[in-house]
């Protein structure tokens, strides 16, 4: 499919929506804001998220007034539509690490067509790192982007994604078993946007979860693993869509470990 000039500019809206969502969210970081609990006790929202929220809308309709908007908060849309555009947002991937003080949390916007997306950004204001994809490359602070070479499953470092349940903590502990068991180390870094970034720029060769993402936690930053040259796929190996069940992210060369460490959780 070729690059268009409107594909160009919803990448570079989504980058301004992210950047500006981000940096409305950044002033009340360490101020002892709030928390309320959603859907658990460890389900957090508070009010910069909806606030960076309605930040990035502001910011997109300003170019794009009318396109469908797919959000984690408030009355946003909860699903991506196949057809037509659509944007989907988090304004603070990583609330629970907001809440507490840790810096690993960002703003993160996806630009969509038909399902598909076209340019995103997730923006790490606290760790002064901004990462965007278009539909030519991935790039981190400007810069052009791309996975891990490592091909050595006992030389690569890889994230359980998302977060189990407490009635879920089986698949957890066979998550952490089967990638100790597999790869050289484990990192888990509470924002799913973050650790696809880290993926795409090489930082660790990857992510496995059995569970189904929410799209605002997964398509910006899943779009930047693919255009830095990374593979992301299901739990049974097919291309990973924003409806697809479970996720494997890898460099690409050891996805083939990645999917077998995945089949392991899915087993226990």
């Amino acid at each position: 499919m070729s690059v268009t000039n409107t594909d160009n500019t919803r990448a570079s809206v989504a980058e301004r929506a992210a950047t500006a969502g981000a940096e409305l969210a950044v002033e009340q970081f360490r101020t002892g804001i709030d928390a309320e609990t959603k859907s658990s006790a460890t389900d957090l929202v508070t009010e910069a998220d909806r606030a960076a929220q309605r930040r990035v809308i502001e910011v997109i309709e300003s170019q794009f007034d009318g396109d469908t908007i797919v959000g984690e908060e408030e009355d946003a849309l909860k699903t991506v539509p196949d057809e037509g555009a659509a944007w989907i947002i988090d304004p603070i991937d990583g609330t629970n690490n907001f809440v507490d003080g840790i810096r690993v949390w960002g703003t993160a916007v996806a630009a969509v067509i038909d399902g598909e997306p076209v340019g995103s950004a997730v923006v790490l204001p606290a760790l002064e790192d901004s990462y965007t994809a278009d539909r030519t490359a991935a790039y981190r602070n400007g810069t052009e982007i791309s996975v891990s070479e490592t091909s050595k499953p006992e030389l690569s470092t890889v994230a359980p994604m998302l977060w189990w349940d407490t009635d879920s903590r089986g698949a957890y502990a066979a998550a952490t078993r089967e990638i100790v068991e597999r790869f050289d180390d484990l990192r888990r870094f509470g924002s799913a946007q973050a650790t696809l970034a880290l993926v795409a720029d090489g930082s660790i060769e990857g992510g496995i979860t059995d569970l189904q993402a929410h799209p605002w936690d997964s398509v910006a930053g899943v779009h930047m693993v693919r255009q830095a040259g990374g593979t992301v796929t299901d739990i049974h190996g097919n291309r990973w869509r924003h409806d697809s069940t479970g996720m494997v992210i890898s460099n690409g060369a050891v996805h083939e470990a990645m999917q077998a460490a995945t089949d392991g959780i899915v087993d226990h």
